[in-house]
């Protein structure tokens, strides 16, 4: 799916730090025609990209690029990663030697992800450009809410300085860039079984929550077997991974205008209850949903992204 980050024309890209605790999961796979890159600052975050998984952990660089589709399937819950989006003027206008060719590339020059991990004097230098370049950014719980670009919803990525972001994008691009090549690409893939593709595949597209039985019958497993292939390449159980898509499809769902109670969207996002939301839901984010779209909502306003609309009372 080709995902549009809806950046202003001022902005030749955007950056923010996505932590587990804040951000809502997106979990569907995408990609965009802006170079992505990563940086791991704590805890664990893995994407799958074809029919392999890739878990990164503290002070990986990895970069995603144009044509790579990539989705994210599960994070630790102590997990932060930077993740700054270049657009491709940005790489045309700043990339004009040979030393950079690589990053005028569609897809990487690695089968997979490209990455490597950063020597800690190094790992500190890029950390403290990027925590620079957020001095102006939009407050860190809008920015996790809305994916950092706006997910269904009328948020624009708004910086203070332009000009400033702009510039500092140009040089994190070519510091990160000196990193990877002076670094060792790192492999790491976990080969994926057909059934737990299959399985990813059916659960992110179906709408209805499929049984665990009926999902081992369309991927052609015993459903013990499909339980242990899926938490031992995945990282996580079928159970977890199909919970964060539940959450993930209530947030868009909660989000849309159509949807005039919170518990529309907790059925049009496939949970078979209330109570069953509520329990998937506070063990993700360790407050209940009421407390959560609250504070999301106060602070959205407070940003001055768009009018806000009031969330009606969720059931008691």
């Amino acid at each position: 799916m080709l995902e549009d980050l809806k950046l202003g024309r001022q902005y030749d890209g955007l950056i923010y730090l996505v932590e587990s605790a804040r951000n809502p999961p997106t979990i569907r796979s995408h990609h965009h025609v802006e170079l992505e890159l990563n940086l791991v600052v704590g805890g664990t975050i893995s994407y799958v990209l074809g029919e392999r998984r890739f878990t990164f952990g503290r002070r990986t660089l990895l970069w995603l690029f144009p044509s790579q589709e990539h989705q994210l399937v599960d994070r630790s819950s102590d997990a932060e990663n930077y993740v700054a989006v270049f657009k491709p003027r940005l790489i045309a206008r700043s990339c004009r030697s040979s030393a950079y060719e690589g990053l005028k590339r569609d897809t990487a020059e690695v089968d997979g992800v490209l990455h490597t991990v950063l020597p800690v004097e190094t790992f500190d230098l890029v950390r403290r450009t990027m925590d620079g370049l957020m001095e102006a950014a939009p407050d860190p719980d809008v920015l996790n809410r809305e994916a950092g670009f706006g997910v269904n919803s009328d948020f624009r990525y708004v910086h203070r300085d332009p000009d400033g972001l702009n510039a500092g994008l140009h040089h994190l691009l070519l510091l990160c860039w000196r990193c990877q090549r002076a670094g060792k690409a790192l492999d790491g893939a976990v080969a994926l079984h057909s059934a737990v593709r299959k399985a990813l595949d059916s659960i992110s597209r179906e709408h209805e929550k499929p049984s665990l039985r009926s999902l081992a019958l369309r991927c052609g497993a015993s459903e013990a077997h499909l339980s242990r292939m899926f938490r031992r390449q995945i990282g996580v159980s079928v159970s977890r991974y199909r919970n964060s898509v539940l959450l993930a499809r209530f947030m868009e769902f909660v989000r849309q205008p159509e949807h005039r109670t919170i518990t529309e969207a907790v059925y049009g996002a496939g949970f078979g209850s209330y109570a069953q939301f509520h329990r998937v839901f506070t063990q993700a984010y360790g407050r209940g949903p009421r407390e959560c779209l609250q504070a999301f909502e106060g602070k959205t306003g407070a940003q001055g992204s768009g009018p806000g609309r009031p969330h009606p009372p969720l059931p008691a």
